[in-house]
């Protein structure tokens, strides 16, 4: 590799070099003889800005820069399954290995195992003739996931030969004619620059949505697979532990989790805590599906804004198989922090707030790259990613640039509030402020698949909840016994959605995931209570104090600990004792 330039100005993260012409912007080069990983990020003349992925001290002028050639890429292979990656893709096991607990400057790997051999399965047919994205043949990567090895965008032609067996990632598996005669040989290594969004056939509208386990997301604010989501909220009200609930239980085939700019304990908290917990659905560890990109806040800057890009490109590889795919980025706002400390060292005319005016720009071009999509290749495949940012505003202020940014690209918003983390009610979803505009497409899917009245259920329950935040200014004046019977019904049946329902435990081992068909019984439940309360508050004699405090509502209250696999009958038991005691209390009411 040639010396391309010099440096002549180093400016934190920022290191300024000239005699760089040739040089394309986003080129990876490798800055001082430290050989420390930049990316060009301006260009004026033969002068390049190059932001360092790493601890610049100590570099000073007249050191020299080498161009790699190549834009900033991640490796595309078996392998990624399981694999902790910091932001630019190297493997933190093997920095540990090499450098011990603290990553050593200039330390460099590579991001999967060129030793390792994978058992290749030929699926394609010789003498076939392929277009990209179309399946060579599998490696079962993990008990989990069948790692599907593609043929790379933009490549088509004869396949000649293709051969089972053991392989690592960068021998030869087979070869290839292509359409201009050429003949090239296939490997299962494939690269991909992460600016740069994996093409697909098509875009479809998604209209299945991602379960989650968790009620008040997948009841009330639903999410589409393939869709994208929002959740801000201030420091303590819980966005990372909505992250990891998201990220434990989505139905969702892959997981992806990026820790931008988090900090350092709570990402050791993810990394201890995922190699140990159980897939709920095949009982294996749930790492065995996971990609995880640690980059905590301690670490350069300029780093946060490449594990975004390389953990939405790790993600759209395991789309483009026919995966469902969920990304968690905890959180966005380190990004966008990232970008504006850059552009400021860059002298660029500022925005809002000190945020470079492209911030919209860059955030709606990051989740642009979700959707539910058809894949490349001739076998029809369909496969979804689903991207979930969490936003940190600075004192919980929903104005922030980064917040608007984001609201105005994705379609689910889930605020978060920190009156409701004071008072321990978690998720600290805002029911009042939150939405999602998914809940039209996904509307016919759930009637199929679940219940008829699941819609009007969330829709009566939700005009309950508005209403009751209504009578509450009422009862702060005068107290709840100047309510009418109806309105302390309100009152009665809101506070059991509320603490019953919306309210979930995320360390109790029931509670902590929800089964969609639980969750339709427990809000079938408490709104069974609510209607026949109604009907028997229009017989005079009914003693009202009774029918609040009806022994059953205990039950109800205690329904969320009951284990899936007696729903059914215990939801049944609960809704007889429930027309039993109304029953008895209206014989009362007539004896009276």
């Amino acid at each position: 590799m040639e010396r391309t330039g010099t440096i002549v100005k180093v400016a934190g993260p920022l290191v300024i070099a000239e005699g760089m012409a040739g040089v394309k912007m986003y080129d990876v080069v490798l800055v001082s003889e430290a050989r420390l990983v930049g990316e060009v990020i301006e260009l004026r003349g033969d002068r390049a800005s190059i932001q360092v992925y790493e601890e610049t001290g100590g570099i000073g002028t007249g050191e020299p820069v080498y161009s790699t050639g190549d834009p900033l890429s991640v490796e595309l292979g078996p392998g990624l399954m399981t694999s902790i990656y910091d932001g630019i893709q190297r493997p933190l096991n093997v920095l540990r290995e090499k450098a011990g607990d603290f990553i050593t400057r200039g330390i460099r790997a590579h991001g999967l195992d060129r030793e390792r051999r994978w058992d290749f399965k030929a699926t394609a047919r010789k003498g076939s003739k392929l277009i990209a994205g179309d399946i060579l043949g599998t490696v079962q990567e993990t008990e989990l996931i069948e790692h599907r090895v593609m043929l790379p965008p933009g490549v088509s032609g004869e396949l000649l030969e293709l051969d089972s067996g053991e392989y690592n990632i960068e021998e030869t598996i087979g070869k290839l004619k292509t359409d201009s005669g050429e003949e090239i040989e296939l490997r299962m290594l494939q690269s991909w620059p992460v600016r740069k969004g994996r093409p697909v056939s098509g875009k479809r509208t998604p209209n299945i949505p991602l379960v989650t386990g968790q009620r008040v997301v997948d009841t009330f604010f639903p999410v589409g697979k393939g869709g994208t989501a929002c959740v801000p909220g201030p420091f303590g009200s819980g966005k990372t532990v909505i992250q990891h609930q998201l990220a434990k239980y989505a139905d969702a085939d892959v997981i992806v989790y990026v820790g931008c700019g988090e900090r350092g304990n709570e990402m050791t908290d993810v990394l201890m805590e995922f190699p140990e917990l159980e897939d709920p659905r095949t009982g294996e560890a749930l790492i065995k599906r996971t990609v995880m990109i640690a980059n905590t806040s301690n670490m350069p800057v300029a780093a946060r804004e490449a594990s975004i890009y390389t953990g939405i490109t790790l993600g759209e590889y395991y789309r483009d198989m026919g995966y469902k795919v969920a990304l968690m980025a905890d959180s966005t706002s380190r990004w966008a922090e990232a970008m504006r400390e850059m552009s400021g060292r860059l002298e660029e005319m500022p925005g809002e707030e000190g945020y470079p005016a492209y911030l919209g720009t860059q955030v709606a071009a990051f989740y642009e790259r979700a959707g539910r999509v058809e894949c490349l290749g001739s076998d029809d495949r369909e496969a979804s990613l689903t991207v979930i940012g969490a936003v940190s505003p600075a004192g919980g202020d929903l104005s922030d640039p980064v917040v608007q940014a984001t609201l105005r690209v994705v379609k689910v918003f889930w605020s978060l509030e920190d009156k409701l983390a004071y008072k321990r009610h978690f998720p600290a979803i805002s029911w009042l402020n939150s939405y999602s505009l998914y809940i039209d497409s996904i509307e016919p899917w759930l009637k199929e698949h679940f219940a008829e009245d699941w819609t009007d259920l969330r829709d009566e329950a939700m005009a309950l909840l508005q209403r009751e935040a209504e009578l509450e200014e009422i009862v702060r004046l005068v107290g709840m016994e100047s309510l009418s019977p109806d309105d302390r019904l309100v009152m009665e049946t809101s506070r059991s959605i509320r603490e019953d329902f919306l309210h979930q435990n995320a360390f109790h081992p029931v509670d902590t995931f929800t089964s969609a068909n639980k969750q339709y019984r427990m809000l079938k439940l408490v709104m069974e209570f609510h209607h026949a309360a109604k009907a028997a508050l229009e017989n005079p004699d009914v003693d009202h104090e009774a029918l609040f405090n009806l022994p059953v509502r205990e039950q109800i209250a205690r329904s969320k600990y009951i284990e899936e696999e007696k729903v059914d009958e215990e939801f049944g038991n609960i809704e007889s004792t429930l027309s039993k005691q109304i029953e008895e209390l209206l014989a009362q009411g007539r004896e009276v």
